[in-house]
């Protein structure tokens, strides 16, 4: 289709995929997570609570929400440890400033997952996955929702993960799957073809908001295709957990 060949055009390229994500998720930032709970029907805060399980949350951890948009799993990871009464500090990193913005206001106003978290976000940091501006060895764990995929370079984001990790820490990422069912697949397509134009449309009357998803999942490796990528970076007991047939996927691995 001529606007998927398009999009597919823009993203070809580490320099012009990067260009295309900063401006899509600016234009989005104020309706993007009114658009989750619709294209998941509120599944996605399940998901990520399953993320913030297989993370292993600990006293005294530093915690990094990377490619954090407006802060689920930063503000999950938070609310998680007071209730647990465990002390943590999370800083959420975002290309996009604007989405960033919008995370701090939903701290400030109490909405959302900030609602039982009574520790804030320790620092918004705006940063390219590529190049991040914080020591070797300063984090714990690494949480990313959704945001792999939109990595200029999916192996030079992994490499950064992977430095500012210490011994001992994790990366734990979400993200859309390939079912292995060829069937399914298929259908799973056509479906995020359909849903993501019409979405687009209703919620930010532009039709191409989200049919970036399905086309930068078509080069997007499939959850056991990432562990092995992951390994190459580094990381050790790398692993996946699929969801809902694969069609969601969460991938893991440790720095020892």
């Amino acid at each position: 289709m001529k606007l998927n060949r398009r999009i597919s055009g823009r993203i070809e390229r580490p320099a012009d995929k990067r260009q295309y994500v900063r401006r899509l998720f600016a234009g989005v930032a104020e309706r993007y997570d009114l658009t989750n709970d619709v294209m998941s029907l509120g599944l996605h805060r399940r998901w990520k609570r399953r993320l913030l399980e297989l993370a292993d949350l600990r006293p005294g951890h530093r915690v990094l929400d990377l490619a954090a948009g407006t802060g689920d799993l930063a503000y999950g990871a938070l609310d998680l440890a007071d209730r647990k009464g465990v002390d943590i500090r999370v800083f959420a990193a975002d290309l996009a400033p604007e989405m960033m913005r919008v995370g701090l206001a939903r701290g400030d106003a109490g909405r959302g997952t900030a609602a039982r978290a009574a520790t804030p976000v320790s620092g918004w940091v705006g940063a390219d996955a590529l190049r991040l501006p914080f020591p070797d060895g300063v984090f714990d764990r690494v949480l990313i929702g959704y945001g792999l995929r939109n990595f200029a370079d999916l192996d030079a984001g992994l490499a950064e993960c992977f430095r500012c990790l210490r011994g001992g820490g994790r990366l734990v990422s979400l993200d859309f799957g390939h079912p292995r069912s060829a069937a399914l697949r298929g259908a799973y397509f056509v479906y995020l073809n359909a849903s993501t134009r019409i979405i687009g449309w209703a919620i930010h009357r532009d039709p191409e908001s989200y049919v970036y998803i399905p086309e930068s999942l078509r080069r997007f490796p499939g959850p056991r295709e990432m562990a092995g990528r992951m390994e190459a970076a580094g990381f050790e007991g790398c692993g996946c957990d699929e969801l809902m047939g694969g069609m969601m996927a969460i991938n893991y691995g440790d720095r020892r």
